[in-house]
């Protein structure tokens, strides 16, 4: 059985550290640059919200929240979380993830996907790993699928938007035994972004 931790994991200029309430005015910033809380399906924190974002992070049961660090200058540029972690079936869910605009599109959140499943497969001993995104968020669901997740299915009407609308929650998952091949692609395609970076 699984037994998932605050832990800190560093690798190509990006640091995952558990998040706390000093990282409040990082994420901030990070959420101000490009006014992401106005996206229809975002989990980000207006600015005066972010004290009460990251409480309640940190009191969900079942998940482990970080604060996506940029190593070269010490800022926070956003937030990725495990979540609905179900420790007797070895599993858990990468999620509530998101990126301040300047940084997207760059190599963060590949290097940030690469420890997260690095760190479920290799060192919790996860049998799999999991993802849910809305259903009309299709960046999103093209960006899990290029990690090598599977599409499970669909669940109608499943939660509330921010707006009060209902999405549907389209869900993915990666077992073990995909995991060295899903490995070896996302380490090519983050040599392409550093070389592009």
């Amino acid at each position: 059985m699984i037994k998932v931790e605050p832990v800190t994991l560093a690798r190509d200029g990006v640091r995952l550290e558990p998040l706390a309430p000093a990282h409040a005015d990082g994420l901030r910033e990070a959420a101000r640059d490009g006014q992401l809380w106005t996206l229809r399906f975002a989990s980000v924190p207006e600015p005066q919200d972010v004290e009460q974002y990251i409480a309640k992070a940190l009191a969900m049961p079942e998940r482990q929240p970080f604060a996506v660090i940029e190593a070269a200058t010490g800022l926070v540029v956003g937030s990725t979380s495990y979540h609905d972690i179900v420790a007797p079936a070895d599993r858990v869910e990468i999620g509530w993830t998101w990126y301040a605009r300047r940084i997207q599109r760059s190599h963060v959140n590949t290097a940030c996907k690469l420890m997260l499943l690095a760190h479920a497969f290799d060192k919790l001993g996860c049998a799999v790993v999991g993802w849910r995104t809305d259903g009309i968020n299709l960046v999103s669901q093209a960006a899990i699928e290029r990690l090598g997740a599977k599409k499970d299915g669909v669940l109608r009407h499943h939660s509330l938007r921010r707006d009060g609308s209902v999405r549907d929650a389209v869900f993915y998952s990666m077992l073990r035994d995909e995991w060295p091949d899903a490995r070896a692609r996302l380490e090519e395609r983050l040599g392409r972004h550093l070389n592009r970076d």
